[in-house]
């Protein structure tokens, strides 16, 4: 039992943070039903988060080879607002994670930005090479990535939904959304390491479980949106979320 509850947290994680589903707001949800559970802060979250940031990384390891200054660029553009907002208000963000009933209501936002995200689309889209003002486009993009740090929020739904909104390709907007996320993980990190990466605080094995089954339900989480994307079956999230969030509404304190 002392490997099964991270491994089936690394594996929500892996599913949850590419699945326009809100990973953290389903990691507060099932923190609170695993008996016992406790962390520094949310330290073994950002261990899980790291898992997922390998996934990705293999993932597109061939696009991350050929992206041009220009790439990183935008990326540190759609970086700046969740940096800035991370920064300066973690503290308060944290005490979001204890408030279930929040992460309902959020997934029910959650679950409206699928929704438009399937009706994007279906609309004339373009590539990012042909956007009128990519500096605007990206920076709106890190906005909405930003507002994703609240739990229940989803940072690719959001980020995927922003993108859509601006007429880019579904797949060229879900790539840019998993690209992004790589320096939001590696920030994160970073902040929370500093803040509880007490070594003995730390079980090894216990966040070595979590940490590859994230890796691993990462990898195939993310095959999986892109090939929803390109069959129009993106809504299915949002009825997923909304489901869910009426119910931790409902039953959840």
């Amino acid at each position: 039992m002392e490997l099964l509850y991270p491994t089936l947290l690394g594996i929500l994680q892996g599913f949850t943070e590419f699945f326009p589903v809100s990973s953290s707001g389903h990691l507060v949800i099932a923190q609170q039903i695993v008996p016992g559970f406790s962390q520094p802060g949310v330290l073994f979250d950002v261990f899980l988060h790291a898992g997922t940031l390998l996934a990705v990384i293999i993932y597109f390891y061939k696009d991350i080879l050929k992206l041009t200054f220009r790439d990183y660029f935008f990326l540190g553009c759609a970086t700046l607002p969740a940096t800035v907002v991370g920064f300066l208000f973690s503290d308060s963000i944290e005490l979001l994670f204890d408030n279930a009933k929040l992460v309902g209501l959020m997934l029910m936002i959650t679950a409206f930005l699928n929704y438009l995200t399937d009706k994007n689309i279906k609309k004339r889209s373009i590539g990012f090479a042909d956007v009128k003002n990519p500096m605007k486009t990206s920076f709106v993009i890190g906005l909405f990535q930003a507002i994703a740090i609240t739990p229940g929020i989803s940072r690719s739904g959001s980020t995927i939904f922003a993108g859509t909104k601006y007429g880019l390709k579904a797949q060229e907007a879900a790539k840019f959304s998993f690209l992004l996320s790589i320096p939001a993980i590696i920030g994160a990190n970073i902040l929370q390491f500093v803040k509880y990466g007490n070594v003995s605080e730390i079980n090894v094995i216990t966040y070595s479980a979590g940490f590859l089954a994230a890796v691993i339900s990462g990898y195939i989480a993310i095959a999986w949106v892109i090939k929803l994307l390109d069959t129009n079956k993106f809504r299915y999230f949002s009825y997923y979320c909304l489901f869910v969030g009426v119910l931790v509404v409902v039953f959840l304190d």
